[in-house]
């Protein structure tokens, strides 16, 4: 079978979105009512992105070496205040480390900050490992065949005017 190149290049892709229940979370959406479930919304992840990710491993083995060769003279609550500053007081593992980037750049509402993905993996880690966890799924289903979604529900120019004037 024969692979056919200018239908695949002619074909425009989107993200994959999904949305994950994290009923644990309840408490911090705003407005959800009776009736509402709490969901987080995630996407897959381009090439690029996901580059990025396996990336964060490497910046995180990085730091941690930076971290040893400046404090390797200090006294122990020298090094342990600047491995605090660096965000890594005990040394934070490298899945954690990508899998943090992982939702900053999948998440797609709420959007997700470092801050938020740290604070969520240290005080709802199922939670985070079953976002983290969709967001690959998504990412290994490839891009969805269609047209890209449109950033907002308004139209962005009215019909043309059915008057000569």
């Amino acid at each position: 079978m024969e692979f056919d190149i200018q239908k695949f290049t002619g074909t425009v892709f989107r993200a994959r979105e999904e949305d994950v229940e994290v009923p644990d979370l309840a408490p911090y959406f705003k407005g959800l009512g009776d009736q509402g479930k709490p969901v987080w919304r995630v996407r897959g992840l381009t090439g690029a992105e996901l580059a990025k990710v396996n990336e964060a491993k490497e910046r995180n083995r990085a730091r941690s070496a930076i971290a040893d060769g400046l404090l390797s003279s200090q006294g122990e609550a020298v090094t342990a205040a600047v491995r605090e500053l660096l965000g890594e007081g005990d040394a934070v593992p490298d899945d954690l480390a990508k899998r943090i980037e992982m939702l900053v750049i999948g998440s797609v509402a709420p959007e997700c900050t470092h801050q938020l993905a740290t604070k969520l993996a240290g005080a709802f880690p199922v939670e985070f490992y079953q976002l983290t966890t969709k967001i690959t799924q998504l990412t290994g289903m490839g891009g969805e065949p269609g047209k890209p979604k449109r950033s907002s529900s308004k139209a962005t120019s009215a019909p043309p005017s059915s008057s000569a004037t």
